[in-house]
């Protein structure tokens, strides 16, 4: 029997099942470059399954969007790095934590790191994982931000993920105690930010040619857009037959009075009309600016054009805001949903608000700073950030 969201939340992890189910189908391979059986897709493709698996469990979309796009990371890396990883086994997955909050110290051949990770979703089913680290000069100042590249038998899961949303991720801890990383399974922020990195020798395909922040950033985004998304379809279907509970709909509706001898619907409440309208164009206006910009990004760089500043700019903040629309259309959603929503036994709609509320809290949703950073460049002054 496939597993069910509920299972998810029980398990607080993605069950095995659905990893498998994934891995059949060819979702992990999406943005694997070619070189190791991937397809090295057009990141719209992988965007348009992430929205899917999103919609029909919240956990498992994010999960598997995080899962899915590191492939697309790793490309990055010296070649060796990649054959590491995928030399013995291609369909191995790869988790990540890339805030710096563990210890690195430089050796001769390469780092040695310490630490725990936080917030590493869908880790239970990675082989290696992507770990952020700053590297410091003999004072033990910062002198360059890296990602290192570790196999999981350097590192330990401790399971500490129990949250109100997103249960279903196992975004748990890694533990690394005194692990040596060569140092061609690192790679700094530098090259990524410039687009000039040792994978591009390896893998050609235009993919690898898109900026970090873009396809990171835009991942998550898609995930909790395809969220709002499932949330939205099971309440309107829910609405058209349901009554409001200790209210009535207003006596006049656009169309006309309720009919004499028909017990009112929630369907004919002109204020919960007007709050799906609301909720169903944030929704639309999310996918289609997520839509535009990956279109553009990815035709720049089948161009062979770096993607402008301009659209980089854009890019982030499209990608914040349609977190914060899809936020408050599931808002508006339970505004006209009734007390019941946030009962005990939950349901699609209040875990889809559980989810997006945790998942507004990712670093890549800081609305804010993201919304600095395009208005930086609009009045014409430098921006100088890894987040773009």
């Amino acid at each position: 029997m496939r597993p069910s969201t509920v299972t998810t939340e029980e398990l607080r992890r993605m069950p095995g099942e659905s990893v498998a189910e994934l891995s059949e189908a060819g979702f992990f391979r999406l943005l694997r470059p070619t070189a190791y059986g991937g397809f090295a897709a057009d990141p719209a493709v992988h965007h348009a399954a992430v929205q899917e698996i999103a919609r029909a469990c919240g956990s498992t979309g994010w999960a598997a969007a995080v899962l899915g796009v590191h492939p697309w990371h790793v490309a990055l890396f010296d070649p060796r790095a990649q054959d590491d990883v995928w030399g013995a086994d291609p369909s191995v997955l790869v988790c990540s934590s890339y805030a710096p909050t563990g210890t690195v110290t430089t050796t001769g051949d390469g780092h040695r790191l310490s630490g725990r990770w936080h917030f590493s979703s869908g880790c239970d089913h990675a082989g290696w994982a992507l770990l952020g680290g700053l590297v410091t000069d003999g004072e033990g100042s910062p002198v360059d931000l890296r990602t290192f590249l570790v196999p999981r038998s350097a590192y330990t899961v401790d399971r500490v993920w129990d949250t109100v949303g997103l249960r279903g991720t196992g975004s748990n801890d890694l533990v690394v105690q005194d692990a040596f990383v060569p140092a061609h399974r690192s790679l700094g922020y530098r090259p990524v930010n410039a687009l000039d990195c040792p994978g591009h020798r390896l893998n050609s395909e235009p993919l690898y040619r898109l900026p970090y922040a873009a396809v990171f950033t835009t991942t998550i985004s898609t995930a909790m857009v395809g969220i709002a998304e499932g949330a939205y379809e099971e309440h309107v279907t829910a609405a058209r037959e349901r009554t409001p509970a200790g209210r009535t709909p207003a006596g006049r509706t656009p169309a006309g009075r309720t009919p004499a001898g028909r017990t009112p619907r929630a369907a004919d409440d002109p204020f919960a009309q007007v709050r799906i309208a609301r909720a169903a164009s944030e929704i639309d206006a999310a996918r289609l600016q997520l839509t535009r910009n990956t279109r553009e990004l990815y035709a720049a760089v089948e161009r062979g054009e770096q993607p402008a500043p301009g659209l980089r700019a854009r890019t982030r903040r499209d990608q914040v805001l349609a977190t914060e629309r899809a936020v408050t259309a599931v808002d508006l959603l339970v505004e006209s949903a009734g007390g019941g929503v946030m009962g005990a036994g939950g349901g699609v709609l209040q875990r889809a608000w559980r989810d997006l509320r945790t998942g507004r809290g990712q670093a890549a949703n800081d609305l804010e700073r993201a919304l600095t950073l395009y208005g930086r460049h609009a009045l014409g002054v430098e921006v100088h950030d890894s987040m773009v």
